[in-house]
């Protein structure tokens, strides 16, 4: 006990609900030791956010209220402080002082018309009794901290060397004069000045300006500002790239350590739990099902729940023809007390030969679907944003999609992967022409798209869909989702009447394994595995040759998202779909594909099979994304263990 930070016991929350109390955490026990990293996992809905909520005192009540347990945090004087207890005023100097948090969404939880600086400096002085220009210095040494601002000694050194080109390019103009010694250096109040000038604009930057992964290094300065005992970080980096992702993650165990901090790290990822975690509580509808050490979670797992997440997230080492789900290691009822009852499945799921695909066969396929014609074919395709100049006027083009071709053939699946802005999402567009290329030849079918009038080109547009990443904002709230299947059928005037048009509804529904009586609901009805279900029976509903699946399942679960690539997969063998799967994760990537097309920077790095790609990169971008893959293996668990007691 002399090394605990924080004990938790007995948690119960509750949200009074329209007709009945909903019992979100229900009675669940864990403890964080000083200088280690609490992992919590589990599906949306289980209970890890408002657990993390409850430790901030932010659980909103009304609806929500802890109606029973402590929270006790351990201060410096070693006595417990029972966060449960202390009124709102008493608990204000432990939030954000002592116990920080990483919000789940950045962009929203920054605000748009405040600098980021500005809300760094703001948070800062919340708990310090210091002056602004100590805090703005305190928030500048905090960015450089997390790494979105270089070092002063790094910033002195790009000056210097920046000095010297220029200087030395100067040489050759100045006639008559004594030239620039090479090793002349410029005078420190301009190197000051510049490190501050660099400083400042970063200081002065709006949200807005900044990529995602800059946007969560703002966070995390943020919640560092007041040196905490316990930060919680609540699903850091689920919507970050995987390059990305494994910076943050870098990040977090550097501070962790460099600071002694103690962590409570939330996802639904335990791939990313692998590479953080000392511990970990595995939650299921409220209850920790599971808890302990992150060797013996990964090796020996003993709830059915955890090993249906261990297993659900894509093999790298294998291809498997369908991803296992949480439903094929546990069954979930309700007994007569209204309790929750899982039973675990008694034939324990195993790989053996028959459930994997062999190198051979995908080796046939790909040669099988290269004989046929090319459904869609891209050549020298060019897609650029304007930059405006004075008076409006366009000065040169930024070029998102830069001289890119290749071919698609009938029933295959082409994997586009890539960090944010390298094009992929812009080129699908494109394809469409939901965005307009500046030049380039798109034929569909043998039809060129390019030359096509809006009469046409909706016609076409029957055979091509687009099922988009964000399945909530895909659809319309005010409508039905039987409504909005049926949108494309009015609009293509499929089907002699509104009967005949719901009954196809209902058979999409029922395809897409959603229960057709639920053709009246809406969308905030559903969950997100859900909805994005309603989004793929609506693409399927003009019976199309070509569909888009624009990182289609990046916001799932893991456990959702294997279902829902189960499904496109059944989809592709029974209609005979062709797809371009986007997506920046790999692994997901590789079990979708035929083939890989990497994508960097508006242009195409490398294309070949999807097992070539990653067996044999020969792009250091690719060989950067297959690295940055949380492995969850127990030997990497295992080095990294190595590595923190060394």
């Amino acid at each position: 006990m002399s090394d605990t930070i924080l004990e938790v016991r007995d948690l119960e929350i509750q949200f009074q609900g329209d007709t009945q109390i909903v019992q979100a955490v229900d009675g669940i026990s864990f403890v964080v030791e000083r200088g280690q990293t609490l992992g919590i996992v589990g599906e949306s809905g289980s209970g890890k956010s408002v657990t993390a909520l409850s430790i901030m005192g932010l659980v909103p009540n009304p609806p929500g209220r802890v109606a029973e347990g402590s929270i006790n945090y351990r201060e410096q004087s070693c006595d417990f402080v029972d966060f449960v207890s202390l009124p709102p005023e008493r608990i204000q100097p432990y939030r954000g002082g002592k116990v920080s948090m990483i919000f789940q969404e950045p962009m929203s939880s920054l605000n748009p018309v405040y600098t980021c600086g500005f809300q760094i400096v703001e948070a800062i002085r919340q708990h310090e009794n210091i002056s602004k220009a100590a805090a703005r210095r305190r928030a500048a040494s905090l960015l450089q901290e997390v790494k979105l601002l270089p070092g002063d000694d790094d910033m002195r050194h790009l000056y210097v060397e920046g000095w010297r080109k220029r200087s030395l390019g100067s040489n050759s103009h100045r006639a008559g004069t004594e030239p620039i010694p090479a090793d002349a250096v410029p005078h420190d109040s301009d190197i000051d000045e510049y490190v501050n000038q660099q400083k400042r604009a970063m200081l002065e930057r709006y949200p807005h300006e900044l990529s995602g992964g800059q946007i969560q290094r703002v966070m995390i300065a943020m919640a560092i500002c007041c040196n905490p005992d316990l930060l919680i970080a609540d699903e850091p980096t689920t919507a970050l790239d995987v390059t990305v992702q494994a910076t943050i993650l870098d990040l977090l165990r550097e501070l962790r350590d460099r600071r002694g901090m103690s962590m409570i790290f939330i996802t639904h990822d335990l791939g990313i739990i692998a590479e953080i975690a000392d511990s970990v509580a595995v939650m299921y509808r409220g209850k920790i099902v599971e808890y302990g050490s992150i060797l013996d979670i990964f090796s020996n797992p003993q709830h059915p729940y955890t090993k249906g997440l261990l297993t659900c997230r894509p093999r790298l080492d294998q291809r498997l023809r369908c991803l296992p789900t949480v439903s094929d290691f546990m069954d979930v009822t309700v007994n007569d007390a209204g309790d929750t009852v899982i039973k675990e499945k008694d034939s324990t799921l195993t790989f053996d030969e028959s459930e994997c695909v062999s190198q051979e066969e995908l080796d046939i396929r790909l040669g099988q679907l290269q004989q046929q014609e090319p459904l869609l074919s891209v050549r020298d395709l060019q897609v650029g944003f304007p930059i405006r100049g004075f008076l409006g006027r366009t000065q040169r083009y930024f070029m998102a999609v830069n001289n890119v071709s290749f071919d698609i053939y009938p029933g295959e699946t082409l994997g586009l992967v890539g960090e944010s802005g390298c094009g992929k999402s812009t080129l699908a567009s494109s394809l469409l022409r939901l965005i307009q290329p500046l030049s380039g030849e798109i034929l569909f079918d043998g039809v060129d798209v390019m030359k096509l009038g809006s009469r046409p080109l909706r016609q076409l547009r029957r055979e091509m869909q687009v099922i988009f990443q964000d399945p909530f904002s895909s659809l319309d709230p005010r409508i039905s989702i039987g409504e909005a299947v049926m949108e494309p059928l009015k609009i293509h005037k499929v089907g002699q009447s509104r009967r005949q048009r719901r009954s196809r509804v209902s058979e999409l529904l029922e395809r897409v394994g959603l229960n057709p009586n639920c053709i009246d609901r809406y969308p905030h009805e559903f969950s997100g595995g859900q909805r994005q279900r309603i989004c793929i029976a609506r693409a399927l509903a003009l019976n199309p040759k070509f569909i888009i699946c624009d990182e289609s399942v990046s916001a799932l679960d893991v456990s959702v998202q294997a279902q829902v690539l189960n499904l496109l997969k059944g989809l592709q063998s029974e209609f005979g779909l062709t797809y371009i799967f986007i997506s920046h994760d790999l692994s997901v990537v590789k079990f979708m594909s035929d083939r890989i097309m990497v994508m960097n920077r508006g242009k195409i790095e490398e294309i070949g099979s999807a097992e070539h790609i990653y067996r044999q990169p020969s792009k250091e971008y690719t060989q950067q994304l297959i690295e940055a893959i949380p492995k969850g293996s127990i030997e990497r668990i295992r080095d990294r263990m190595t590595q923190r007691s060394a």
